[in-house]
C-alpha cells in the first residue's frame, strides 16, 4: 500500500512538474541540425528520423515539406498532422527531439577555445564564454557583443562585461538562442 501511495505521488510530482514547465514557456524549440523522430500512431510505415533543414523544415511522407524550426515538439507535430489529414482521418502524430545538434551559438575572437557552443539548456553570455575557456589577455572587454539574427535583419546586443564580472549589473548577461554569434574583439 506504502509503495502505491509512493508511486502515486511520484506520477503526480512528474506530471505536475511537466505541466509547469509548459506553463513557464521553457519547453525546447526546434532549431536547424536538430534531429527529431516523426511517427503516426497505428501507421507504422510513418515513422521516421529526419533532420531540421538549414530553412527549418523537415520532409515528411504524405505531409511533404513541413516548417518547424521555432516550434516545440508538440507544435511540430500538429503541423504534421494538418498536413496528413488529407491521407488519413485524424492522425495521432508524435515527434520526439532525439538530437539537439541545432542548439548551438558561436563564439569567436579572443577566447581561449573560439567556435561552436552547444547549448544543453539555457545559456546566457558568460556560462558561453566560460565554455570558451574565458577571454584572452588580449580581449578588448569593453567591445563584446551578441549578433542576433532576426528575420531578415541582424541585432547587435552590447555586452557590458566588467559589470557582468563585478556582479554590479546583470542586464546584459543576455539568455543566447540557437544561432547568435557572441563577438570577443
Amino acid at each position: 500500500m506504502v509503495r502505491l501511495l509512493f508511486s502515486t505521488l511520484c506520477v503526480l510530482m512528474v506530471w505536475s512538474g511537466a505541466s509547469t514547465a509548459n506553463e513557464k514557456g521553457t519547453a525546447y524549440l526546434l532549431s536547424p541540425g536538430d534531429k527529431v523522430m516523426v511517427s503516426v500512431w497505428g501507421e507504422e510505415s510513418l515513422r521516421q528520423e529526419t533532420t531540421v533543414l538549414p530553412d527549418g523544415s523537415i520532409t515528411f511522407p504524405l505531409a511533404g515539406t513541413v516548417d518547424v524550426a521555432g516550434l516545440d515538439a508538440s507544435t511540430a507535430a500538429k503541423e504534421v498532422a494538418e498536413k496528413l489529414e488529407k491521407f488519413l482521418p485524424d492522425p495521432n502524430v508524435s515527434v520526439v527531439v532525439t538530437s539537439i545538434a541545432g542548439n548551438l551559438v558561436y563564439v569567436q575572437g579572443k577566447v581561449i577555445k573560439p567556435g561552436p557552443v552547444q547549448m544543453a539548456g539555457p545559456t546566457a553570455v558568460l556560462q558561453a564564454l566560460s565554455m570558451s575557456g574565458g577571454l584572452d589577455k588580449f580581449a578588448d572587454e569593453s567591445a563584446i557583443k551578441v549578433v542576433r539574427r532576426n528575420g531578415d535583419r541582424q541585432q547587435i546586443l552590447p555586452v557590458r562585461y566588467k559589470d557582468l564580472v563585478s556582479g554590479h549589473d546583470m542586464s546584459t548577461n543576455i539568455q543566447l538562442q540557437a544561432g547568435d554569434t557572441l563577438v570577443v574583439p
